[in-house]
């Protein structure tokens, strides 16, 4: 969902950095060195720009591409190039693509090189390619055809998402939960992200979760250096994710958590903390589209806890302090998203919410294809 990553980018870096690329992708001023791509869960990849063209007719990108492969290939002084191509709003088809990776192909064994291409299914390679056949490695070449209006940018990859540490940190922890949820380290990740924004990541710095489960959004915001600060109604959570976090600073450094037990709707937080990051009370999980009597009762038990929340944290949080909250909504067959009715009375509650300019609010909605219940991706600061 690129709107959420653009969001994420934004909080991190800040809009005057960026401009819109395509319908996925952001243009940066910032030197890919510049930006910390390991902690940003909402985007796939990261690249540096070689050189835009004038025009975006794929005869000539296709030229351009073999042009450039042969350029990258003389600082590859031994050994097979690892060579993929992918394509972004620029109007061809993966047919068409696998010939220009022919003939960027033919062109560096013109020149010598030894060349094995990653073959398309689709316009774009997926994470799993990239990463697998090395394509940003020592020998690894992946370049990036995206539209710019009526030009064409491009560029070479530097960085893909990690999809295998996201799985071994997500599957090997010692407790998982499917009942209360599952919430992907990469969306956790960038819930954090929402959350603090510019602030440098230090233990000085503390990111709390007030409905921490199994401490997935802490573990992430731990790993980015944060302090973090996790608490929960049920007691067996705030074991879970102490277990969790345990079994972390076994393998990485990560500074020791507090965590208590306590309802987030009456709770006294005891210690501290810079800023709010969690997934909210999501309701019960639906395998199918309830009756509209049904629906109302899950939405109304939801908007009561996360209103009873957040009129319960304003006292406790300093002004301005931002929060970023992965709140339910509800997603009919017919596409439909429905809402809590507490967003429309936020002001009321004392918070403002955050706008971004690469990102609508009604964009900030995580999901599957075949889900019904839905994260919506809720940015707040204290008045």
């Amino acid at each position: 969902m690129p709107a959420i990553g653009r969001a994420e980018l934004e909080s991190l870096y800040g809009a005057s950095h960026f401009e819109q690329l395509g319908s996925e992708g952001l243009l940066s001023d910032l030197s890919p060195d510049a930006i910390d791509f390991g902690r940003l869960g909402g985007s796939i990849r990261l690249a540096a720009v070689l050189g835009t063209l004038p025009t975006t007719t794929w005869r000539d990108v296709q030229a351009e591409i073999a042009k450039r492969a042969v350029q990258l290939a003389e600082d590859i002084h031994e050994g097979k190039i690892q060579l993929g191509i992918s394509v972004y709003d620029i109007h061809t088809n993966p047919r068409q693509l696998m010939a220009a990776g022919l003939e960027a192909k033919k062109a560096l064994r013109a020149h010598h090189y030894s060349v094995r291409l990653t073959p398309n299914q689709d316009l774009a390679l997926s994470s799993a390619q990239v990463l697998h056949n090395h394509l940003t490695g020592e020998r690894g070449i992946e370049l990036l055809a995206v539209s710019n209006g009526k030009e064409a940018i491009i560029a070479r990859t530097v960085a893909v998402q990690d999809i295998t540490a996201y799985a071994h940190r997500d599957q090997n922890r010692p407790k998982r939960d499917a009942f209360v949820g599952m919430l992907p380290p990469k969306l956790a990740q960038t819930i954090v992200n929402l959350a603090t924004g510019p602030l440098t990541p230090n233990s000085s710095h503390v990111v709390l979760d007030p409905f921490c489960g199994t401490g997935v959004l802490l573990q992430e915001a731990a790993l980015m250096g944060y302090g973090i600060y996790g608490s929960d109604l049920e007691p067996r959570m705030v074991d879970y994710s102490k277990q969790n976090l345990d079994w972390l600073a076994e393998r990485s450094e990560i500074s020791s958590p507090t965590l208590e037990v306590g309802d987030a709707t009456d709770v006294t937080w005891a210690s501290p903390f810079t800023t709010v990051a969690c997934e909210m009370y999501l309701g019960r999980p639906l395998s199918s589209w309830p009756n509209p009597e049904k629906l109302q009762e899950i939405i109304g038990t939801c908007n009561l806890i996360i209103e009873k929340f957040l009129r319960n944290i304003v006292d406790q949080s300093g002004s301005n302090m931002r929060m970023a909250l992965a709140v339910p909504a509800w997603r009919s067959p017919d596409g439909r998203v429905h809402h809590l009715p507490m967003l429309d009375h936020l002001e009321k509650m004392g918070y403002n919410r955050v706008s971004f300019e690469y990102a609508s609010d009604a964009e900030l909605v995580y999901f599957r294809p075949d889900q019904i219940v839905a994260r919506e991706l809720l940015v707040i600061t204290r008045k």
